[in-house]
């Protein structure tokens, strides 16, 4: 039989009719600052940017507590914790928008709300896991007529391990939202990597030689859809695949990882039969 949410407030005294639920997943979130990611990386912002919402929500949200849930990077939806929510009025200044890049929340278009966490089920926060149901769109609905039935509880907050080198393998719409520990391995480490285009199903060979390794390279495939490269310029945009061929050592040099591409290159046929080109070394390496 499985266990619902409203059962775990029930028995911590909390009644079900007092409480709203809400599930935070803003597709205008700029990347890296969506409300998980927040939550993640920067709890004040967090807290800052549920702290302001719509004037017409306010029915809706005129509730003595609010149960946060937010969705993770695997689309799940874990339990923030249990607030307890004192409406403020009228925004009563200018505010940075802490999920949107250069918005401003002006004076007077929102309503304030003071919230604080309430030990109650706090020990579940980032732990906790339900099942939101198919009204996804409605991200705030009454405890008392939508229960939730708990898909999982783990032991604590841990996102996914770094899966290893050669075991990465990700789009490139998809970097700007993994854990900071990911990240940091792509960035410590320099080699060969492959790109695969889903569309055209072609190849790309290429080397990250520069100070933040692999992920600085691919982030400009991110901000600039080619990376430089002359037969990428050729085709429309595309969410690459990108994965890695071959890590180089601590001790290699820029001329050793280049190697290391040209032999991946012939490996793969990638001049032939891919998006690399046969073009001069210095040009066809250009910006790696």
């Amino acid at each position: 039989m499985p266990i619902m949410f409203n059962t775990l407030l029930k028995e911590a005294g909390v009644p079900v009719t007092e409480v709203r639920l809400l599930r935070h997943k803003d597709k205008r979130a700029t990347r890296g600052r969506s409300p998980y990611e927040l939550w993640r990386d920067d709890r004040p912002q967090f807290e800052l940017y549920q702290s302001f919402q719509s004037i017409r929500n306010r029915p809706k949200l005129s509730a003595p507590y609010w149960a946060v849930f937010i969705v993770n990077l695997n689309d799940e939806t874990m339990f923030g914790g249990l607030y307890g929510v004192q409406y403020r009025g009228l925004l009563d200044r200018d505010l940075p928008s802490p999920h949107v890049k250069n918005e401003i929340a002006k004076a007077g278009t929102e309503d304030e709300y003071e919230l604080t966490v309430d030990p109650v089920l706090s020990d579940l926060i980032g732990r906790l896991f339900i099942d939101w149901g198919p009204g996804a769109l409605a991200w705030v609905q009454y405890a008392d007529r939508h229960d939730k039935r708990i898909t999982e509880l783990r032991t604590a907050f841990q996102e996914e391990a770094f899966p290893g080198f050669l075991n990465f393998i990700q789009p490139l719409s998809k970097l700007s939202k993994l854990p900071v520990s990911w990240t940091t391995a792509l960035k410590s480490s320099r080699g060969v990597y492959l790109l695969t285009c889903p569309r055209t199903k072609e190849q790309y060979v290429g080397s990250a030689t520069g100070e933040e390794g692999f992920w600085g390279r691919w982030q400009e495939y991110v901000h600039t859809g080619h990376g430089g490269n002359v037969a990428l310029k050729s085709r429309d945009p595309s969410d690459y695949q990108v994965s890695i061929l071959e890590v180089a050592g601590t001790s290699a040099t820029v001329e050793d990882v280049l190697r290391m591409e040209t032999r991946w290159q012939r490996k793969l046929q990638s001049k032939d039969m891919g998006l690399n080109r046969n073009l001069a070394r210095g040009l066809d390496h250009q910006q790696t």
